[in-house]
């Protein structure tokens, strides 16, 4: 009969999935190899499978007959000798296997090890260290070590190993994304979250991670949290799609960002790009998962805040941040409906653009021949003569391959020659004559091309980039009238984008393939109330929707709107007009002055308010050509005028800021 040693060793060998290239090459130095490494050292992040592996590992030593000894960082004093004295039969009995759990618990005795312990240790003996941190540079850059040491971080599993371990823990297909999107390829939480949705744990039809899930995933991924600062620090780094340092000094500027941001860049399971920080996976889903639990009030507040930061980003930043802002705010609110359809947010296939060159133009005309046709390569062909600022090329960061190219075509006014070349260009310009016609000084925008022939016309990180640079241009473009997106499969993309863009009903042929044109009049949808219409989805349905712009921000735009009262195109161009306040107005200057001129009357309704009232009016109504004339007028002392004049711009401001929350018409 076997002994319940041997009975657990053959469950974990059963159970146990991945790590195969790990398993073999500690295989061969249990072998003898000459060419395998001696030491081997295993990192990652808290609940990536390192003790598994080490247990596994250990069963192998044990399978060979070779001697073996496990020791936990946990609980190892400070004292040399003391972890000397429990290697044991490491420095004395030949071919014994020295296991180190939890090493970075120990980190301290790492250049002992190297330097004093490791080269003292008995004819072929191996040892296995595994930690959260990577060795220190210096022993694995050491030619002397560079033989005999293996140090590899352990990835996470794959989509198709976590779906194993799902299948082999008999959750439901119908539950499984929905784990696989909260633990990613984490096992620990796929453990975790396999054993919180076995059959009977549960009759919730929608996999949610329970509290206890949630505690248990904490402690094993993120450990200790120092204080309320660095625990509000991973809620941003939770959300955020990345975090930099001044991501965290603008959230939470009473606290020292720079300290928190090196605190956030040495945990484990935090990765760095060129953006900032950004966690694994299941961290990631665990933190946010933790808050919106423990603190959903909290949870929708840091949202707001990283939300009205990014906002800010994308009307003051420059153009290179605002479209990082804009995908980052679209990162934000993820979960809503509207967003899945349209954007993956994967860090695989990462990709930068840059501006279309001579030297691009064959590969450009070959990829448009490969996924349109002929008769699109000549149009792609024309607008690089017309305009060849409009069009970019994508390459993939982790080769330089050019993958894909885009044009988005700005256009002032109707071109016969255009017309007659470009049916898609006609189409366009026949839907803004007869709905709402381009005014003078206004233009369109056009995404006449977007092809990546790999994956053509489906969600990649090319159309991500592609659409967030687009949302910066039109936060920044107050002459922008229309867009218009183009795409061939046009009945699939109607359904997706139903809620974002209105479906012109134009089926222009371009050779053997007919496109779908879909149109947004910016004059009507501001920008601003355009994302907060595709984010809504997440809001909490009965709550007054928050605005797009802060408080500070719009109050700041009421008084733009006042002092450019009497001047019809600064008024026309000023930023109220862009709050969704403004939005749906059909005449919207005539309108929106309507609005203030009311709200500036309904002062007066309160006793309190009437000399606003009259400040308000006398001081931007009334024509009086300053401030000093319209207190004349009033017959006050110019001190008193003021002052009733910033109460009345409080009360108006408030009054209106109320209408642009609840929507009061």
């Amino acid at each position: 009969m076997a002994s319940l040693g041997e009975r657990l060793s053959t469950a974990r060998t059963r159970g146990f999935i991945g790590r195969e290239a790990e398993l073999e090459r500690f295989g061969q130095a249990l072998g003898g190899d000459p060419r395998a490494p001696l030491a081997f050292y295993v990192f990652g992040p808290g609940g990536i499978g390192k003790s598994a592996l080490l247990r596994r590992l250990a069963d192998q030593a044990r399978s060979a007959g070779r001697p073996f000894v496990e020791l936990d960082g946990r609980f190892i004093s400070r004292d040399p000798a003391d972890f000397e004295r429990a290697a044991g039969g490491f420095l004395e009995v030949p071919g014994t296997v020295l296991f180190v759990d939890s090493f970075e618990h120990c980190q301290w005795l790492e250049s002992w090890l190297w330097q004093r312990f490791l080269p003292r240790a008995a004819a072929g003996a191996l040892v296995v260290l595994a930690g959260r941190v990577p060795p220190q540079v210096q022993w694995a850059a050491d030619p002397a070590w560079a033989g005999v040491l293996h140090a590899t971080e352990l990835p996470p599993f794959s989509d198709e190993q976590a779906r194993s371990l799902l299948t082999a823990a008999r959750i439901r297909p119908e539950l499984r994304d929905r784990v696989l999107r909260f633990a990613g390829g984490n096992p620990l939480a796929l453990s975790l979250a396999a054993a919180a949705g076995t059959p009977g744990s549960s009759r919730d039809d929608i996999w949610t991670p329970s509290a206890d899930v949630l505690r248990s995933l904490l402690a094993g991924l993120v450990g200790e949290v120092p204080s309320a600062a660095h625990r509000r620090a991973l809620e941003v780094a939770a959300q955020a799609h990345s975090t930099s340092e001044e991501l965290l000094t603008a959230v939470l500027p009473d606290e020292d960002a720079h300290l928190l941001f090196t605190w956030l860049r040495d945990l484990p399971f935090m990765e760095s790009t060129h953006r900032g920080l950004y966690p694994h996976d299941a961290a990631r889903e665990t933190l946010a998962a933790d808050l919106r639990w423990r603190a959903p009030h909290a949870f929708r507040a840091m949202r707001e805040r990283l939300a009205e930061e990014y906002l800010r980003m994308l009307r003051e930043a420059s153009e290179e941040r605002a479209w990082i802002a804009a995908e980052e705010l679209y990162y934000l609110f993820r979960e809503a409906e509207n967003l899945a359809k349209l954007y993956t947010w994967s860090r695989e296939d990462e990709v930068h653009d840059r501006p279309l060159t001579q030297d691009d133009i064959d590969v450009v005309l070959r990829m448009a021949e490969e996924a349109e046709g002929p008769e699109s390569a000549e149009l792609v062909r024309y607008w690089i003569r017309r305009q060849p600022e409009a069009f970019s090329v994508y390459r993939l960061l982790s080769t330089g391959r050019t993958v894909a190219f885009t044009a988005q075509l700005i256009l002032s006014a109707p071109d016969p020659q255009d017309l007659t070349t470009d049916p898609v260009v006609a189409a366009a310009w026949a839907y803004a004559d007869a709905t709402a016609p381009v005014n003078p000084g206004e233009h369109i925008g056009l995404s006449r091309f977007l092809i990546y022939p790999e994956r053509y016309q489906t969600l990649s990180r090319v159309n991500d980039l592609y659409h967030s640079r687009i949302q910066a241009q039109v936060a920044r473009d107050r002459s922008r009238a229309y867009n218009f997106a183009v795409w061939r499969d046009a009945e699939a993309w109607a359904v997706r984008v139903n809620n974002n863009l209105t479906d012109t009903g134009a089926r222009p042929r371009v050779g053997a393939h007919t496109y779908g044109v879909f149109a947004l009049d910016w004059r009507r949808t501001p920008i601003e109330y355009w994302l907060r219409q595709i984010i809504s989805a997440t809001e909490t349905p009965g709550k007054p929707e928050p605005s797009a712009i802060s408080r500070t921000t719009f109050d700041q735009a009421v008084r733009e709107a006042l002092v450019h009262w009497r001047d019809d195109g600064a008024f026309a161009a000023c930023a109220l007009m862009r709050v969704r306040l403004a939005a749906d107005l059909t005449d919207p200057v005539a309108e929106l002055r309507a609005l203030l001129r009311q709200a500036v009357d309904e002062l007066a309704q309160d006793p309190r308010g009437v000399r606003a009232r009259d400040a308000l009016t006398a001081g931007y109504f009334s024509g009086a050509p300053t401030q000093e004339a319209a207190a004349r007028r009033l017959g006050m002392p110019y001190g008193t005028y003021r002052r009733h004049l910033r109460q009345g711009l409080d009360l108006l401001c408030g009054a209106l800021w109320q209408q642009e929350l609840h929507d009061v018409r």
